[in-house]
């Protein structure tokens, strides 16, 4: 989106008689992008599903809270990154990862679900990125998936860009060593 379209929307979002129009159209151009990023926490579809009708029930409750200092789409992210890890974390057994008891696993759960649409490998980097902690989960999705700048995640986790390189490179380092030790 191009940042005057994002200022029209604002100033739409702004004015009563149009801020349901224009939120309307917030969840369309946002819900994908939102969606995967979200899906990637959570790991299932209902689950996302969930966590995203969330995400824009707090956008939409809270859009006097938008101070315009950051992009829309930042604000967006960093409410379905909270929403995400605060589901995590009330559902603390999706992604407790047991390597040795393989029916439990999270690659065979997500070949089970029938709105995952990767092969075996892809099913593997998602067990392999569950299984490290949230912090360095979330910054490994936003950078690897998300093709997000260090600067813009470190705006939506509120930390430094130092602190994202760090968790990153280890995420990294941590996933290839899953991979290493599992073939």
């Amino acid at each position: 989106m191009e940042n005057g379209d994002e200022r029209q929307i604002i100033e739409l979002l702004a004015k009563p008689e149009t801020q349901r129009k224009a939120f309307e159209m917030v969840v369309r151009l946002y819900s994908e992008q939102l969606y995967w990023q979200v899906r990637r926490i959570v790991l299932t579809h209902e689950d996302a599903d969930d966590v995203m009708q969330n995400t824009f029930i707090k956008a939409w409750n809270h859009l006097d809270t938008f101070r315009n200092a950051s992009k829309l789409s930042t604000w967006l992210y960093r409410i379905a990154i909270n929403e995400s890890l605060d589901f995590v974390r009330r559902h603390k057994t999706m992604v407790t990862v047991s390597t040795d008891d393989e029916e439990a696993g999270i690659a065979n759960m997500l070949m089970a679900d029938r709105y995952f649409d990767g092969d075996e490998t892809e099913a593997q980097l998602q067990e392999a990125i569950a299984s490290l902690p949230e912090v360095q989960r979330t910054v490994f999705n936003l950078r690897y998936y998300g093709n997000m700048k260090y600067s813009e995640i470190s705006k939506i986790l509120s930390t430094t860009e130092g602190a994202l390189k760090a968790s990153y490179h280890i995420a990294v380092k941590k996933i290839s060593s899953y991979f290493t030790n599992h073939d």
